[in-house]
């Protein structure tokens, strides 16, 4: 048995704890060890907390390749999560309608610097979900915007619904 679901959150402050609730709602009627479900609930929450600052911004030109100011993506006003639970994983996908990551990751300055001091929590997030979950990947949908995708091993409670 799995469990698959798909959630289209807008893009406000709110919907963080309910999309960290659910999957927590998930994976304690699934039978997931509490342990892992906090890192997947941490995960996601920086996950979602990312697309909600971070993931409308891209505008969409006007008809027929006019140049014009743009307008924002119709659906620039929220992002999605998906999750998959089976026997052995758990994998989450959050994705938004914003520009997407930048190339390549800058550098972060050095620790003493007073640049540093100002950037102390950009990218704080992405370095979080990595320390929790087992695969991570960032990426890109050209014209649609950023990915984050991770997934955990899972660890399952005794006489867990979902065991291998």
């Amino acid at each position: 048995m799995s469990i698959w679901w798909s959630l289209h959150l807008r893009r406000e402050a709110a919907s963080v704890p309910l999309a960290r609730r659910f999957l927590l709602g998930t994976m304690e009627t699934a039978g997931v060890d509490p342990d892992i479900s906090f890192d997947l609930s941490v995960a996601l929450s920086e996950a979602c907390a990312n697309a909600v600052e971070h993931g409308g911004d891209r505008t969409v030109l006007g008809e027929h390749g006019d140049s014009g100011t743009g307008r924002p993506s119709a659906d620039s006003g929220q992002y999605r999560v998906t999750a998959y639970l089976d026997g052995e994983k758990c994998r989450i996908e959050v994705s938004d309608s914003g520009p997407g990551f930048p190339a390549r990751r800058a550098l972060r300055p050095a620790a003493h610097s007073p640049q540093a001091e100002a950037d102390a929590e950009s990218g704080r997030g992405l370095d979080l979900i990595q320390q929790l979950s087992d695969h991570v990947q960032f990426g890109n949908r050209p014209g649609r915007g950023a990915v984050v995708s991770f997934d955990k091993v899972l660890k399952w409670r005794e006489g867990a619904l979902l065991t291998v």
